[in-house]
């Protein structure tokens, strides 16, 4: 694979190849990655379009200031790359798969008559995985019928072949109640277990049908050789195996490998199912959500969905079943819309599942949103408000001993935090540490802001403190002649006491009421947001002031270095090379004499 770097004005001169490209933006930030069959005409689309793009992918443009690309073969490593480089580095104008769980798998460990049990971390020097699992219930029944058909240890001993010789270990309730034939006193051979343990391989591996031909043979040779107690527990055994497929089966066993997928979407979402099946029996069901990004169309979502999902359980299918015809079928991906028998059943089963999902998210939505709303109104009638509090802002000041003193504010729209909206201030007015002075400056200069951009006001103002930080927020409030426009409180920590202006008394909301969770939630989270800034901006000025403090490097170089590499850990780290880049080879060699001179102190 070769990569390379264009400008976007160099569009024009990009290969007619399939390959990846990424876009990156002017902090070198990876915004977006694609992939296409030609580069030079996917890329160009994205610029000589002026009518029919979203107002996503016109806000994408403008932040394009570099292009980068790496050629492959085909389309199909196009896309699988693709799906790599999204996974490992998410870029935000990308779809992602909605999705935070951390799935169960069955390691067969490498060892000395290697052990089967469930896992979620994946450490592949242990031995091997398989899974993952859609859901636990799912492994553990795999798991259970491995066990009552083999006897695979379960302990932790080390069975390698000097320890079992020194005679140390004794046999445990496993072997006596005939789950275990007790290899740690040499009672099993490695060769019999081993030959078990590959039955039990094929069984995780779906193979089903290699597991039964085995039992049918031992039963009939057990059978032949008069051995008719052991004959019959072949039988119990191959019985237990078919009832397990009987309940996995949901098509003819003739369709062997297949993956099924299904989509339906709304004008922001999408909902997609996912099924393995082989021989007929379905192995995996998995349902993710995704949100549009660029107003995708359902086909590209779906080749989303199907290449990550296929990758994170390992799908080795022959064929890929889906429920919508390809415009631009992939070369190397063998996908089909079935129209007649079992392979439109399977399609049908999938579809049913992908809109069950679809219909339990917008429930849950709905749900949501009533416990929202509930929540705020009983906000309303705990603190006897005229309006709904569905826009609540909350001030918070931070500083230690008076030192970088900084303040946020926190909005929560309709019960729910507005990340976008949160603000963060420097006190610039007030020396040393006064809480009450810092309140007043950061809330008369939010509400001043507001007054010149014509923004609404809150339909709740909380102060983080008692009496002392209200009054100083409602003498800001007064002094730009907006104090009654807004109700305004303030929540002490110790008690939890709501206090109102002018009111020497608290009054105290339930504390199994939801409404003052909400307000100690807001609260905390006003809190969390001043901290980290805190500790930010603190950390800034302490390497700041070290940098400040070598001659030859001023305040204009130091800022430029913290702009460039976000933090004090990245700027200790650089090379001579990287610091060269942003402010010179003069100033770098400088930098890394005094690191090198300082290291250790």
């Amino acid at each position: 694979m070769q990569s390379s770097s264009f400008l976007p004005e160099d569009h024009l001169s990009l290969p007619d190849h399939p390959g990846v490209y990424k876009y990156y933006n002017d902090e070198n930030e990876l915004i977006y990655v694609g992939k296409a069959k030609s580069l030079k005409k996917r890329v160009s689309s994205y610029f000589n379009k002026n009518t029919g793009v979203n107002l996503k992918t016109r806000r994408m443009v403008k932040e394009i200031q570099r292009i980068e690309i790496t050629l492959v073969d085909s389309e199909l490593d196009a896309l699988l790359l693709e799906n790599n480089l999204i996974k490992k580095t998410q870029p935000k104008y990308n779809i992602l798969l909605r999705d935070d769980k951390t799935y169960p798998y069955l390691l067969i460990t490498k060892e000395n008559f290697p052990r089967i049990f469930p896992t979620r971390k994946l450490i592949p020097k242990r031995g091997t995985y398989f899974g993952p699992f859609a859901s636990v219930k799912a492994m553990n029944n795999v798991l259970d019928l491995i066990r009552e058909l083999f006897t695979i240890r379960t302990c932790k001993l080390d069975l390698s072949p000097y320890r079992i010789d020194e005679g140390k270990y004794k046999v445990c309730l496993e072997y006596h109640i005939g789950n275990c034939q007790a290899p740690c006193v040499g009672y099993q051979r490695e060769s019999a277990y081993l030959k078990d343990l590959e039955h039990a391989t094929h069984i995780l591996k779906g193979n089903l049908g290699l597991a039964k031909t085995y039992f049918k043979q031992e039963m009939q040779t057990f059978a032949e050789n008069l051995e008719f107690e052991k004959a019959q527990r072949m039988k119990e055994k191959l019985d237990l195996l078919e009832k397990y497929q009987a309940k996995s089966l949901i098509a003819s066993p003739s369709i062997a490998n297949h993956d099924v997928c299904t989509i339906v979407s709304d004008e922001k979402t999408a909902f997609v199912n996912y099924l393995r099946v082989k021989n007929g029996a379905m192995i995996t069901s998995k349902n993710v959500e995704l949100k549009k990004r660029l107003d995708e169309s359902e086909e590209e979502l779906l080749l989303t969905a199907l290449i990550r999902l296929q990758d994170q359980f390992q799908s080795d299918a022959e064929e890929v079943l889906v429920n919508i015809e390809l415009e631009n079928p992939i070369e190397g991906l063998n996908i089909n819309v079935p129209k007649i028998g079992d392979k439109k059943k399977l399609i049908e089963l999938s579809l049913k599942n992908a809109l069950y999902y679809k219909k339990e998210k917008a429930l849950l939505q709905g749900l949501n949103q009533d416990k929202k709303d509930r929540v705020i109104r009983q906000l309303q009638q705990d603190l006897s408000l005229t309006e709904i509090p569905d826009h609540i802002e909350c001030f918070d000041n931070s500083n230690i001993q008076g030192t970088s003193p900084v303040a946020s504010m926190v909005c929560f729209l309709n019960g729910k935090p507005a990340n976008k909206e949160y603000r963060h201030f420097h006190i610039k007015t007030v020396e040393g540490p006064n809480d009450f002075a810092s309140m007043k400056e950061i809330v008369g200069r939010r509400y001043k802001r507001m007054i010149e951009e014509g923004k609404p006001f809150p339909k709740l103002v909380v102060i983080d403190g008692g009496k002392g930080q209200l009054s100083s927020a409602v003498e800001a409030l007064h002094e730009l002649g907006i104090y009654g426009r807004m109700p305004i409180i303030g929540i002490a920590k110790r008690l939890e006491e709501i206090y109102f202006p002018g009111d020497s008394y608290p009054i105290h909301i339930d504390k199994k009421s939801e409404s003052l969770k909400l307000l100690q939630r807001i609260r905390d989270e006003a809190h969390r947001f001043a901290i980290t800034f805190h500790r930010k901006v603190r950390s800034k000025n302490a390497f700041g002031t070290q940098l400040t403090s070598i001659p030859g490097i001023g305040e204009n170089t130091a800022d430029r270095l913290l702009k460039h590499f976000k933090s004090v850990k990245k700027i200790s780290e650089a090379t001579e090379e990287q610091l060269a880049e942003i402010i010179g080879l003069n100033r770098a060699k400088i930098l890394i004499e005094w690191k090198e001179k300082n290291k250790g102190a």
